[in-house]
């Protein structure tokens, strides 16, 4: 079998006198001897394609993936169906190898994707403009944010603590470089503590960032809070879970300024946690402060419909310093998938995905209190995640269920909030009765 890399040494004196140099080594002159390292690389033979397959599969069965363990874990990353039409439509090269589509007249299908994607991630908000898109929830929080402090020229962003500790992390790490400050409000039962708020919130304040539902799986009331910060001129920045908008009202209802939030659950795998997306959503206002693209509908010269890019202020097109961000590249082929997976199951389809992971948690939520093993930690309505005390330590409990086959929820502890012996338990479309009554049954046990 050939080496991967099956050069001969005539190849290699071919190519060094293509570019003038008469070894490797006189190639590589200008690194200091002291700092090469002057042997071999520690490595094994060479293995034939049928060895190096047999030692990738046998490293590959040491994994454990959502396809070999019922999945209750959530905290950001979910387990949702995805339609297999995704995989078959995405991995056309026409969408899978396309960058960015400067020259449209070339790139017709790729826009015409973008502009579905963003025709529906508006609808699904009941917002006016989607750019595509971000490179996942917490840096399109981040530019959320950003955008809230340029458009009012206010130096501070306030974010609940109900907010997903990444997402918050990432936040604190992006506005301490725009020298934006950042200011959390604690949480008060699981929700946005509203007294905070009011006190915190000043003629300084750009915005205020919601997770909606929270991270612990609270549908947070809004309509308090969008009062109190429009009456102080701030921004409304919402981050939310693009699933539960099938069921709860849209941030656009609920007057939200800036829209952003998590794309993985249209149809995105999970992947060990990446690639996935960012969406970000607008009122029409802020629009042209809005990073990242927008894909405009007009004709061409035979008055035929046609897409472009429109309302351009990236770095590519113009001074650095100038642009509204610097993101460098996006997530289109994400996007794209999004479209698919908004388009295969219509209205009525997220609907019902909605309704089921309503439906589904609460009654996995009511069992699991049944047994009388469990308490809630918070009294609140929630979508699809709870959150219980339990007796004995998350971590063990994770560990006998995954002795059964079972991968289970986020241990809390794992974070800043102060709640020991706590787990936050996700239950989406996919888990049938039997899946969620044997969870029930194991747990109790342990």
């Amino acid at each position: 079998m050939h080496p991967y890399m099956p050069n001969t040494e005539n190849d290699k004196k071919e190519m060094l006198k293509a570019i003038g140099v008469d070894s490797v080594e006189e190639l590589f002159r200008d690194i200091p001897k002291d700092v090469k390292l002057n042997r071999e690389l520690n490595l094994p033979d060479s293995y034939s394609e049928i060895e190096v397959r047999r030692a990738m599969g046998e490293m590959a069965k040491k994994n454990k993936s959502t396809e070999d363990l019922t999945c209750f874990l959530g905290a950001g990353s979910y387990d949702h169906y995805i339609p297999s039409a995704i995989k078959h439509l995405v991995s056309r090269s026409e969408f899978y190898t396309a960058y960015t589509p400067y020259q449209p007249e070339i790139s017709q299908g790729t826009l015409q994707g973008v502009f579905e994607y963003q025709s529906m991630i508006c609808n699904l908000t009941g917002m006016d403009v989607s750019n595509v898109s971000m490179y996942d929830g917490p840096t399109a929080a981040a530019e959320g944010a950003i955008l809230a402090s340029v458009s009012t020229r206010r130096k501070k962003v306030l974010v609940s603590k109900t907010v997903n500790p990444e997402t918050r992390k990432v936040l604190k790490t992006y506005l301490s470089f725009r020298n934006v400050e950042y200011t959390e409000i604690p949480e008060k039962d699981g929700v946005t503590d509203l007294e905070t708020l009011q006190n915190s919130i000043d003629g300084d304040t750009a915005g205020v960032l919601i997770q909606y539902p929270n991270f612990f799986g609270i549908v947070e009331e809004i309509k308090e809070i969008e009062k109190l910060i429009h009456n102080n001129k701030s921004l409304l920045l919402m981050s939310v879970d693009p699933i539960a908008l099938g069921t709860l009202k849209s941030p656009g209802e609920l007057g939200a300024d800036i829209v952003v939030g998590e794309g993985q659950a249209l149809g995105g795998s999970m992947n060990f946690g990446g690639p996935t997306l960012g969406f970000m959503t607008v009122t029409t206002k802020l629009m042209r402060k809005m990073p990242g693209r927008i894909v405009g509908e007009t004709v061409d010269v035979d008055g035929k419909r046609a897409f472009v890019l429109t309302l351009q202020a990236r770095e590519q097109h113009i001074r650095r310093e100038k642009a509204t961000s610097n993101i460098c590249s996006d997530q289109t082929l994400n996007s794209i998938a999004a479209a698919i997976y908004m388009a295969s199951l219509g209205k009525k389809g997220i609907k019902e995905v909605a309704n089921q992971c309503l439906q589904k948690s609460h009654y996995a939520y009511n069992q699991l209190i049944k047994t009388g093993k469990f308490k809630p930690l918070f009294n609140k309505p929630f979508f699809k995640e709870f959150a219980l005390k339990t007796e004995k330590s998350v971590e063990e409990i994770n560990a006998k269920l995954l002795e059964k086959g079972i991968l289970g929820g986020f241990n809390l502890e794992k974070t800043d909030y102060d709640y020991g012996n706590a787990v936050l338990i996700s239950v989406t479309e996919q888990r049938s009765r039997e899946e969620i009554d044997k969870f029930v049954e194991i747990m109790e046990v342990i």
